[in-house]
């Protein structure tokens, strides 16, 4: 067969490439692999108290410094400084300190259980507890949370009770979620705490939409969602800012940038190019980049946005700079993708230490009430966790009985699936006619 002449236009793209610089993809690498020396000299860290803080009814085009700034309220003497220092009584911050304790004692035993085959997954929140404990304090006990899935600060917090986390956690006969969700997945509607998703970012769109039918009814009350800065790539999370600054809802978009998404550095998320709060500017959404290990900071810039939403003046976007100092999750390694030196060199310290400190510098605190305030909270958890090892682990049976997973998703059961769940529960009752040991109540 004969070959087919070029083209007019296969001539031109082959003479005019010829002349042209090849190209290359960038592909994002992090300044830090295992085994590399840590030198966090890039990052620029402003001094406290240097941001200027607007009205909270400013027009997002004024504002557009704060979304590339570094808003921070503690300085290096441990005392507050500047316009956003929320100026909160000694009482007040000593139970925030309480709160983040409590959040640290909950992580250590929780992720000790797991190492224990106490239950198959957790997750640590160890560098992030300002973002979530301080930040929600300075919301409205009946403002609607739509948490990701380091968030369990809130919950302490907001007062929901130990023992229902951790029988979630343990997916035991207790678990009000009767074991349908991955261990760290609460849910509350009694705290106002929208149920986790592992689907990462579907939280911040049904946050935007409750907002919006908060301001549609009338209401008093806002929401605010987190979200970690590698989920700010999915499609959800651009779609609720454009939903947000259309409807101008009374919402708060947290993201939180811990530097990482599980082993991928906050790169691939864009963070080369811009910061995370910049992306709010985008949509004309008012956005401000604060010092997530300052616990002042978060509250304040929460504080600052919480009182805009109420005053409809619109959403806000809280990029939190912060970093994840330990893994991912249970399953997660570190150490194979980042130094282990990073956790150590990153600059803007520790947030329970740092509030820790600023008690004492302004003499409200000091070292031996503070190990006083971390053991109790240590064995209080290791009591709360005996309770609820009580009521079943992991592998160990007291779980739900097993006729329950076919119950409260339909009003009525279909009739193909009641013909599931009876044969299912006759093999079952077959295979195990004495029933399998401490089930509990039921097939």
């Amino acid at each position: 067969m004969a070959e087919r002449p070029p083209a007019e236009g296969d001539r031109n793209a082959a003479s005019a490439g010829d002349n042209r610089p090849a190209l290359s993809l960038h592909v994002p690498e992090p300044k830090y692999r295992p085994g590399d020396a840590v030198d966090f000299s890039h990052i620029q860290v402003p001094e406290a108290g240097a941001q200027a803080r607007p009205d909270e009814t400013v027009d997002p085009k004024d504002m557009l410094d704060l979304a590339h700034d570094l808003i921070r309220v503690l300085g290096d003497d441990n005392k507050a400084h500047g316009p956003w220092d929320p100026k909160l009584d000694p009482e007040t911050l000593r139970t925030m300190l309480g709160h983040m304790a409590m959040t640290r004692a909950f992580d250590e035993r929780m992720f000790r259980g797991q190492r224990q085959g106490k239950t198959s997954f957790y997750m640590k929140c160890t560098g992030e507890e300002a973002t979530s404990v301080s930040a929600s304090m300075a919301l409205a006990a009946d403002d609607m949370i739509f948490p990701s899935y380091r968030q369990q600060g809130i919950l302490i917090q907001r007062g929901y009770p130990m023992i229902e986390m951790i029988n979630q956690i343990y997916s035991n006969r207790g678990d009000k979620l009767k074991g349908r969700q991955l261990p760290i997945m609460y849910s509350s509607r009694e705290h106002n705490f929208f149920s986790i998703s592992g689907n990462l970012a579907t939280q911040t769109p049904q946050a935007v939409g409750w907002a919006m039918a908060s301001a549609i009814k009338g209401d008093s009350r806002i929401a605010a969602t987190w979200v970690g800065e590698g989920s700010t790539a999915e499609g959800d999370f651009h779609s609720a800012c454009l939903f947000a600054t259309v409807y101008n809802a009374p919402v708060i978009l947290n993201v939180v940038n811990n530097q990482w998404a599980i082993s991928s550095f906050s790169g691939f998320a864009g963070a080369e190019r811009s910061t995370f709060a910049a992306r709010g500017v985008g949509y004309g959404i008012a956005s401000l980049r604060v010092d997530g290990n300052d616990p002042l900071a978060c509250y304040a810039a929460e504080q600052w946005a919480a009182n805009r939403a109420r005053a409809n003046a619109g959403p806000t976007l809280i990029e939190f700079f912060s970093y994840r100092a330990e893994g991912h999750s249970t399953s997660d390694d570190p150490s194979g993708y980042r130094s282990a030196q990073e956790r150590e060199e990153w600059p803007l310290g520790d947030p329970v230490m740092r509030l820790k400190n600023h008690l004492i510098a302004i003499g409200e605190w000091d070292e031996e009430r503070q190990e006083k305030m971390d053991l109790e909270a240590a064995e209080y958890v290791k009591k709360v966790t005996k309770e609820a090892e009580a009521n079943g682990i992991l592998g160990h049976g007291l779980h739900h009985p097993f006729r329950t997973m076919f119950e409260d998703v339909f009003e009525e059961l279909p009739w193909h699936l009641k013909e599931q769940s009876e044969q299912a529960i006759r093999e079952r009752e077959t295979k195990f006619p004495e029933g399998l040991p401490n089930e509990g109540n039921g097939a």
